[in-house]
């Protein structure tokens, strides 16, 4: 059950990440993605700073924080504006 709820509040973080970085999701695969490798990278970026988020909503922050970074670096190497 675990393993689905983070699926499903990474899939949030990367629908929301594409929502607010492009104006677009990026199609389901790719939002799930985005936020499950958001999750991780947001985690280390948030403790390096010394930030930690506690249950479902901080994993759904943490997650759409690290979306956010993942679709600017993509942006960034790409060159799109």
């Amino acid at each position: 059950m675990h393993l689905l709820w983070t699926i499903l509040l990474g899939g949030i973080a990367g629908w929301l990440a594409g929502k607010v970085m492009k104006g677009d999701g990026y199609g389901v695969i790719v939002d799930i993605i985005l936020g499950l490798v958001g999750g991780w990278l947001g985690g280390h970026v948030l403790s390096w700073v010394g930030v930690h988020f506690g249950g479902s909503w901080g994993y759904l922050l943490t997650a759409f924080i690290g979306a956010v970074i993942l679709v600017w670096i993509t942006r960034l190497i790409k060159g799109n504006s």
